[in-house]
Parts: structure tokens; sequence; C-alpha cells
């Protein structure tokens, strides 16, 4: 199981990536296992000293009690306290974020890998499409030529 976020890499570039646990319930838990679950708009914020993850949402699971089920609420990561101040030193010296890339189990764990990412500016997003056009035809070009 392996949920991503493919947005995260369209609109950041991605400088360090990190690997998180989470504070879940077990209905979220199973709700993950089941491939269930979006990071899209979702990201990691430091309060006071703990870091969360806001707005990803966890839908309900089927066999469950929705009883008072918040899908989008915030979860706490859990991190070693040396790569917290690390982040948060980082944070505050350059106009850096800290956004959620991917879901996936390790084992019996749930967890998350983050990315401390620099947001792209719109010309470098459409230079990105531009060389990527500029490949595939080329290799559409060669495709019978090259021996």
């Amino acid at each position: 199981m392996k949920i991503t976020n493919r947005k995260a890499y369209y609109d950041y570039t991605i400088l360090e990536r990190l690997e998180a646990g989470v504070a879940l319930v077990g209905s979220e838990v199973k709700s993950l296992r089941a491939g269930l679950g979006k990071l899209d708009g979702a990201f990691v914020k430091i309060i006071n000293g703990e870091p969360y993850l806001i707005n990803a949402e966890i839908p309900v699971y089927k066999f469950s009690r929705p009883d008072g089920y918040d899908p989008r609420r915030t979860r706490r990561l859990l991190l070693h306290k040396r790569e917290l101040i690390s982040l948060a030193s980082k944070l505050d010296s350059q106009k850096l974020t800290l956004i959620p890339l991917s879901w996936y189990t390790t084992l019996h764990r749930v967890k998350l890998e983050i990315g401390l990412a620099r947001g792209k500016k719109e010309y470098e997003k459409r230079e990105k499409i531009r060389r990527e056009d500029m490949k595939r035809d080329l290799e559409k070009e060669f495709r019978g030529k090259v021996k």
C-alpha cells in the first residue's frame, strides 16, 4: 500500500525527505491499508514544538462506526527531537515548507514521508513541461532509426 501526493512534485522542489510516524486510531489504519486516503492540499506545521499533519483526508473505514469521525482531523507526527530541531531551524532561516509526499507501511506501522520543499515558480513549471515534451518528441523521432 502506497498513497502518493503527485501534485507535490509538480508544485514544489523537494530538497530533503524524512520518514515520520503518525498517531492514528485503528479504523484510520485499516482505511489506509485498504488504499484510501488523500494528501492533496495537506501540509505539515510545527505548533508549540510538535509537528502536525493538517488537512489530510482519511475516509471512514467501511466496517467501523462513523460516530463523530472527522476525516480531515489534525494528526500528530512522531519525529525524533534532533530531526524536529533541524527542521525548525531550516524552516525559519529559508523560505521552505513541509509537505507530505506519501503514506506507506513498514511491517505493522503506517509511515508518512514528508519533504522539506521550496515552491516552484510558474515559469519553472512551464520549463519542465517544455523539456519533457521535447524529450518525448526526440524519442518518437528516433524510435525505429537507432540500432
